[in-house]
């Protein structure tokens, strides 16, 4: 088992607005989960997952539940996910996943922030295909044998078990699978008592783009000004 790539994350803005960001996100995926399965967690595998995520991230309780509330409410806001493809500068490929209730005006943001930072958006298709997309499940190092568990887990569609760390340096391992095969990986951790931190799907570049620190600044100017969009629920790239 070796150390889990990831690519440069961007998370410029400062560390209360993240954390707003991720908690509107977060309350996102809530919502869309409660009217996709129903309120109840126990039933509703992606809402239990949302919840979890929302720990992972210090969610207050509070918030969460109030989420579960809005999103039974008859006036409850609809949001269609919608992922938009397209290039930084210097050729390094982007999707941006997310979550609205009026893509006209989410298109209406997104194509000037790459158009005006180098950048251009690019029709469905058009990038996508330099990506898989992968379950992708963070947990915490626990009271197990971890090559043991990565053995188990083969039968539930790993296809790769790793190491990285959360924003605190902190050791956590990384476990991937096929994306059909999210629901059977999220099922056989819950059975196995595995403390998950989140759990979602990934989009993992084919091939990576490396820039110097000039160049690189620029492509992650332009993925930070994605980020902080109401609409934009998370961004992959492929540059390292």
């Amino acid at each position: 088992m070796g150390r889990i790539f990831e690519v440069r994350k961007a998370a410029k803005f400062a560390r209360w607005d993240k954390m707003a960001k991720q908690f509107s996100r977060i309350g996102k995926e809530i919502v869309i989960a409660v009217k996709d399965g129903g309120p109840d967690p126990d039933s509703n595998p992606a809402l239990r997952r949302a919840i979890q995520n929302g720990r992972g991230v210090n969610m207050p309780k509070d918030l969460i539940e109030r989420a579960i509330k809005r999103a039974m409410g008859k006036d409850a806001t609809n949001y269609d996910e919608v992922l938009y493809e397209g290039y930084a500068p210097h050729g390094v490929a982007v999707l941006v996943e997310t979550a609205t209730d009026n893509t006209t005006r989410t298109v209406g943001n997104v194509r000037p922030i790459f158009t005006k930072n180098g950048g251009n958006l690019g029709n469905s298709g058009s990038v996508a295909f330099q990506f898989t997309q992968v379950g992708s499940f963070k947990i915490k190092p626990g009271d197990f044998d971890e090559e043991e568990l990565e053995l188990e887990l083969i039968d539930y569609g790993l296809t790769e078990m790793g190491e990285s760390e959360n924003e605190e340096g902190e050791r956590i391992l990384v476990i991937r699978c096929e994306f059909q095969e999210f629901g059977n990986m999220q099922h056989a951790l819950e059975e196995k008592g595995v403390e998950t931190i989140t759990a979602e799907t990934d989009w993992i570049p084919q091939s990576t783009v490396s820039l110097d620190d000039e160049k690189a600044e620029e492509v992650l100017s332009l993925i930070d000004k994605l980020e902080q969009d109401e609409d934009v629920q998370r961004v992959f790239h492929n540059l390292v």
